[in-house]
């Protein structure tokens, strides 16, 4: 089971649970089920609307979750990740800091979604 934290500037931090490796559990889905105001418009990966920026928390080590290929235009669209940055990530495995909430699926890791 993962916690994940959301956090923003305008509302109190809210910890919830969420179950690991469910492939239809969203962090937006997770959000909405919370009553946590990420924004959002389209839900399927095309507007940048909802795109956050997750933090992994605590000591295990950091889980590589690719990007859909949604996330890596809209993300290169809207100017939070460029060609050479998402070519690196690939190559060393590493997790993107920025993501689409409508599309990452939550993993056994607890992260700091602030949005």
């Amino acid at each position: 089971m993962a916690l994940i934290t959301f956090s923003s500037p305008e509302y109190k931090d809210k910890t919830v649970y969420a179950v690991a490796g469910s492939h239809t559990e969203t962090i937006l889905k997770i959000a909405k089920t919370n009553r946590i105001p990420i924004s959002f418009d389209c839900e399927d990966g095309q507007c940048g609307n909802c795109v956050i920026r997750v933090t992994p928390l605590g000591d295990k080590p950091k889980m590589g979750c690719h990007l859909t290929d949604k996330e890596q235009t809209v993300l290169k669209e809207i100017g939070k990740l460029s060609k050479s940055e998402i070519d690196r990530m690939i190559v060393d495995d590493l997790p993107s800091e920025w993501r689409l909430a409508c599309q990452m699926i939550v993993r056994d890791e607890d992260v700091l979604v602030e949005y």
